[in-house]
């Protein structure tokens, strides 16, 4: 409706090579559940989410299995939005793959170097944190709030390369990658290339949502150098912030560790349908975790909550038909979730409500699925 105040959110997506398991899963579910409390409250929501078709780890799986890195990309997005529907979370309105802005962000890094922000080491461009930092409301930290040695170590171990000669300052970011034999290249204003990380959802975010959008999501291993040099960025092109919060989903384990694509320990969306197991047991297990603290999956949490649906199941059955109208545990499943997204103590309300003989009324159970995403009947 026109004059309905506005939100919007930027998810970082997937780099699409072994999509989607449970780590992935729980961050958009959690950002899906924002959504959700936003449509509920009449928020206007333009929501966007990337797709990272064109990087380091994505051509290297592909020279690994003998696949064209576009075969690989495609199919791995395919399965991934797959995975998404069946667990009923709400689609972006923009889904926006790197490779559809190759100059676009060719010509932002373009703007970054005639600004004096960037600078060139051999055929690569990189940003110059400390002349951003002089020029734009933006200085290295202020998003990760992390000290320069914590900086250093997730560099290394996040895509950064700070040992590498040439540059200015070691946590400086790369912007575009010169060609490489045997690499993707495209011609742009700055020559044949491709562009860095960070530059990518700063130039999709900009293109598509006013500045500053409202929420800039993702898991929480993005926080630096991913969400820092991102907003670094956007402030440097624009002079305007990337975002006027960002918000950071705990990291999923198993067996030890944390669940990742590069130690191989991943339990897949896709796997367990195909297995059977129901995608609302799925939403439900990992609703059950708060979705900032990072946590352990075992298989007892999905028994536990394919249990629970059976149980909330049977109960909507017993839903009669009448005027809708707001009922006690609509109230409060959207006092819960307005506080901090706290779908555990949500998932509870439901549960007491169950134990205590409340009849399910037609508003509950469209409830649970408006705001929880489970379809009960």
């Amino acid at each position: 409706m026109a004059g309905d105040p506005t939100a919007s959110l930027y998810v970082c997506g997937i780099t699409p090579y072994d999509a989607t398991h449970l780590g992935h899963a729980a961050t958009y579910l959690a950002y899906d559940g924002l959504l959700r409390l936003w449509i509920d409250a009449g928020f206007d929501v333009r929501y966007v989410q990337n797709t990272t078709d064109v990087d380091d780890p994505l051509l290297e799986r592909a020279t690994a299995t003998g696949v064209d890195w576009r075969e690989l990309a495609e199919s791995q997005t395919s399965l991934f939005r797959g995975d998404m529907e069946a667990l009923s979370i709400i689609p972006p309105d923009n889904y926006v793959a790197v490779t559809e802005m190759i100059e676009p962000t060719a010509e932002a890094v373009k703007d970054l170097l005639d600004k004096g922000i960037g600078y060139w080491v051999d055929t690569d461009v990189y940003f110059d944190s400390a002349a951003a930092a002089a020029s734009s409301p933006w200085e290295l930290g202020d998003e990760s709030r992390y000290d320069r040695d914590t900086m250093l170590e997730f560099s290394a171990q996040r895509g950064g390369d700070p040992d590498r000669p040439g540059k200015r300052d070691p946590l400086d970011p790369l912007l575009w990658r010169g060609a490489r034999d045997g690499e993707p290249r495209w011609q742009t204003v700055l020559g044949e290339g491709r562009p860095g990380w960070h530059i990518e959802c700063s130039v999709i975010a900009e293109k598509h949502l006013a500045l500053p959008i409202t929420v800039q999501a993702g898991g929480s291993d993005l926080i630096f150098p991913h969400h820092e040099f991102s907003a670094g960025h956007t402030a440097a092109l624009t002079g305007v912030p990337l975002a006027q919060a960002y918000s950071h989903a705990g990291l999923v384990g198993y067996e030890g560790e944390k669940m990742s694509k590069s130690l191989g320990n991943l339990v897949l969306v896709s796997a367990l349908t195909a297995a059977g197991v129901d995608p609302r047991a799925i939403r439900l297990a990992l609703l059950a975790q708060h979705y900032r603290r990072d946590w352990e999956w075992t298989d007892s949490l999905l028994d536990i909550a394919q249990l629970r649906l059976t149980r909330w199941v049977a109960w909507a059955e017993c839903a009669r038909a009448g005027e809708a109208a707001e009922t006690p545990l609509l109230a409060q499943l959207r006092s819960t979730l307005s506080n901090d997204l706290d779908f555990p103590a949500a998932i509870g309300l439901v549960d007491a409500a169950i134990a205590s003989d409340v009849e399910a009324s037609p508003t509950d159970v469209a409830a649970i699925d408006a705001l929880l995403g489970i379809r009960l009947c």
